[in-house]
């Protein structure tokens, strides 16, 4: 499965944006989608992850309560609704495909596919 992340760009902190990630090549249905983020100098880390039926979601603390992760398998594309949005929310956000495990679930190792990245930028 090709991912294509979107809808990133510059926003004043308290601000808010939405991330698409579309899939093309394959279904994502079957697939636990997620996304990441890494800032400059930093290593990639977990945001939010969602299970290919939407049942179960899992959010880093630092966006617990600011973010909200959903998708919609019929257009094959998955969202991050971020609100509130902070300076240090400043990364490159990748969207990723796989099927992990729940102890695996905010491991970048355990995501196969991976989007290009969009940037996001929040000012203070």
């Amino acid at each position: 499965v090709q991912l294509q992340a979107s809808g990133g760009g510059l926003v004043q902190a308290r601000g808010s944006l939405r991330l698409s990630c579309a899939a093309s090549g394959r279904t994502m249905s079957s697939y636990t989608m997620g996304w990441f983020r890494q800032a400059a100098g930093e290593e990639r880390e977990f945001v939010a992850g969602i299970r290919w039926s939407g049942g179960y979601t899992n959010f880093a603390d630092s966006v617990k309560g600011r973010f909200t992760i959903s998708r919609d398998n019929a257009q094959n594309t998955m969202y991050l609704q971020m609100n509130s949005l902070k300076p240090e929310d400043t990364a490159v956000y990748y969207c990723a495909a796989g099927n992990p495990i729940i102890s695996t679930f905010t491991l970048p190792s355990a995501y196969k596919n991976w989007g290009q990245g969009t940037q996001v930028t929040v000012s203070s």
